[in-house]
This record gives C-alpha cells, sequence and structure tokens, in this order.
C-alpha cells in the first residue's frame, strides 16, 4: 500500500513515515510505505514555516519519499492519506482538494481549530464516502491502552499535561488536545458543559458528563512536561504514565490508521473526534468568559 504525506512542518512526519518505511525498526508497523509527501507549510506560523525545510529534508532523504506539488497530486499517487499539516486551520481546505479521489484518511491533531470546520470536513468525507480518522497519539500511548484494557469501569478521570499557548491555533486546539483526547479515551462521549480557568502558568478545564461522571483537564506551562492520566474506579483511583512505555505512541496511532487504509472502517467514531473539537472550543469559549458552557 502507497501512503502519502500532506504536511511536512511536524515532527510527525519524519516519525511516521520511519515507523512504516524502516522494516529494521523495533515498532515498525507493517502494512504499507509512505511513497509521496507535499511539504506545505503556514507563513503566519513559525512552527510551521521555520521547521518545513528540515522535516521534509528528513522525509525525503531519511525515508526515500518523493515530493510532489500538491495535496492533490499525493492524494492520486497513494492508496491512503495522512494529512499531517502541523496547522489545523489548513485542514479544511486541504481535505477538500483529497476528498473527491475517496481515498482513506487519517488527520493528525487537531482535526481542525472549530466546530465549523471539523462538521464541514465530515460532511465531506460522507458526500465522498472517505474513511475518515483523527486523534492524538496520547490516545494511543501504550500505558494508558493497558490501563484502560485491564479498567472494570471508570467514573472519573483526571488529565494533564503541557499546555503551551500559539497564537495561531485558538487557546487549548495547540497542545491542550492532547490531555483532552486522553479524558475522552478514558470516559468516552457525552460531556454535556464545561468550565475552564486560566491564569499565565496554567490552564484548568472541568466536563460534567450526561452521567453525571466529572473529567477535568490540567495543563502547565512551567514545571512538569509528562502527560498523565488519573483514572478513577469506584473502589481505587490508579494514576498512568501515558508516554512511559518505550513503545512510542507514533506507532500505536499508526497501527489504528492502518486497520482503516487496510478495512476502509475507523477503529475511532469520527462522532467522537467531533465532540472533542466541541469540547475543546467550549473551554476556550468559557476560559475568556468565566462562564459554563454547553456542549
Amino acid at each position: 500500500m502507497n501512503i502519502g504525506l500532506i504536511g511536512l512542518d511536524t515532527s510527525h512526519a519524519p516519525a511516521f513515515a520511519k515507523l512504516l518505511n524502516d522494516v529494521s525498526h523495533p515498532y515498525h508497523v507493517a502494512g504499507g510505505r509512505v511513497t509521496a509527501a507535499f511539504p506545505g507549510g503556514s507563513p503566519d506560523f513559525g512552527l510551521s514555516c521555520g521547521r518545513v525545510e528540515e522535516f521534509t529534508r528528513q522525509v525525503r532523504e531519511e525515508s526515500g519519499v518523493a515530493m510532489l506539488n500538491s495535496p492533490a497530486a499525493v492524494a492520486r499517487a497513494c492508496d491512503a492519506l495522512i494529512l499531517t499539516s502541523v496547522d489545523g486551520r489548513v485542514h479544511l481546505k486541504q481535505f477538500q482538494e483529497i476528498a473527491p479521489l475517496g481515498k482513506p484518511v487519517f488527520i493528525d491533531k487537531p482535526f481542525a481549530t472549530s466546530y465549523a470546520d471539523a462538521r464541514a470536513i465530515v460532511d465531506l468525507a460522507d458526500e465522498y464516502d472517505v474513511p475518515l480518522m483523527s486523534a492524538s497519539i496520547l490516545r494511543y500511548g501504550q500505558p494508558l491502552v493497558e490501563a484502560l484494557a485491564t479498567a472494570e469501569e471508570i467514573v472519573g478521570a483526571d488529565c494533564s499535561g503541557p499546555m503551551d499557548l500559539e497564537e495561531t491555533q485558538p487557546g487549548l486546539f495547540w497542545y491542550g488536545i492532547h490531555s483532552v483526547e486522553a479524558l475522552y479515551a478514558a470516559l468516552g462521549r457525552g460531556c454535556r458543559e464545561v468550565r475552564a480557568v486560566s491564569t499565565a502558568e496554567a490552564e484548568f478545564v472541568t466536563g460534567v458528563w450526561e452521567d453525571g461522571r466529572i473529567g477535568t483537564v490540567r495543563g502547565y506551562r512551567t514545571g512538569n512536561k509528562s502527560f498523565g492520566a488519573l483514572l478513577h474506579g469506584p473502589k481505587v483511583s490508579r494514576y498512568v504514565n501515558v508516554m512511559s512505555h518505550p513503545k512510542p505512541a507514533y506507532a500505536g496511532l499508526l497501527e489504528q490508521a492502518m486497520e482503516m487504509f487496510q478495512t476502509r472502517k475507523a477503529p475511532l467514531a469520527v462522532e467522537e473526534t467531533l465532540e472533542i473539537v466541541r469540547f475543546i472550543e467550549a473551554a476556550n469559549q468559557s476560559r475568556e468568559s468565566g462562564e459554563s458552557v454547553s456542549l
């Protein structure tokens, strides 16, 4: 299977290419190779335009990937696509170019930077029968996967991690997506309202689920840089250091994407991704207003 990358302005692009193309990698993901890519890049976003050249070089020289001049050209040349552009604002436009070809698409985080864009992407996928999936790698950190697989019931969860802000990516869409994704891996869909508090050094978001469960997200901008999840059961609570396993979370994510590429059935419902986008959007509204916001 030929896999295409769209957007090489993120460290995820060379990481994905190595895991898929290097059969000697200890966590090699089999089933396809990255064969074509479109570099992309956003001129008003320093972490995009300032890094795209080096990441493009790595993907081209270290993984032997051909560079093409548009997302559509990559889509025509490949069987499945990973939209890796680091700038969530461009995902809808890029998806509009590739959706008519009907190839399976994995969209890296953030799926979109507004619910309106996210809904438009899903509607296009439905129109062109595009298998579609999106997730943060945090969902597939091996310690979290194992903890959730052995948990009898999760009655609440508190997730935390670094949460730097980026002017071009609204509020918590830049790094908040990671801890929110872990929260949804634990609790699933069904949040009805959120309330957020923001200071210069931290973020704190409380979500109330329709069944009465409560989940929280704590983000740090100083000190602690690890991702954690405190999972509460009926009798005991368990802390998980989400990224502490030698197996990279990139590999766990790619295994799920490859399943979709091969079966054309996404292992994660896009409805959950839509709710995650709305959760973050509501949290952004709450951190500005100080009020609870309904999803």
